[in-house]
């Protein structure tokens, strides 16, 4: 694993982050900030950045229960979950992964990976990524379609589970 930490776009050629307002609550967030990702859990914004998405995995606080029931038969460790009807604009999203130096960035929240920086910041480098699912399949996460992911997002924050849910205002609704 790098020590670098990651900014997901599908917007090409950005030359420096400025802080901007939080697109989420977060108490601890007074100001504009430039949002960045551990690459432990980049694989949770390969997706387009609308896309509705559930994504868990089994930490140090993760009842055995909890992993029976969501691990049972998996040997991957982290899911990542989206709606059955995001797949064709998955298959045909561009992304843009911009990679930071770990400076000036401090952590926000570490069951989400998140880091956040109150100043501009320069990515060292950008990688293209043409193919999201084929990068998801590269890392150790399974992948699942689901049309809705209403009762898992719901079951999955009442469990032990490290879990982020993503975009879920874009979730379709029942």
């Amino acid at each position: 694993m790098s020590n670098h930490l990651f900014h997901i776009s599908e917007e090409p050629g950005i030359k420096i982050f400025e802080p901007r307002p939080s697109p989420s609550k977060f108490d601890s967030i007074t100001s504009d900030v430039v949002f960045a990702i551990s690459e432990k859990l980049m694989h949770n914004y390969l997706l387009p950045r609308d896309c509705p998405r559930v994504t868990y995995y089994a930490s140090a606080q993760t009842t055995k229960a909890d992993r029976d029931n969501y691990f049972k038969h998996s040997s991957a460790y982290f899911v990542v979950v989206a709606e059955s009807g995001w797949y064709e604009r998955i298959i045909n999203t561009t992304l843009y992964c911009y990679a930071f130096l770990p400076d000036p960035f401090i952590l926000l929240d570490e069951c989400a990976g998140y880091y956040i920086s109150h100043k501009p910041v320069e990515p060292i480098k950008v990688k293209v990524v043409n193919d999201l699912i084929g990068e998801l399949l590269q890392r150790n996460i399974e992948l699942r379609f689901t049309p809705d992911l209403t009762a898992l997002a719901d079951a999955v924050s009442k469990s032990t589970l490290g879990f982020s849910l993503i975009r879920m205002r874009n979730a379709r609704q029942k």
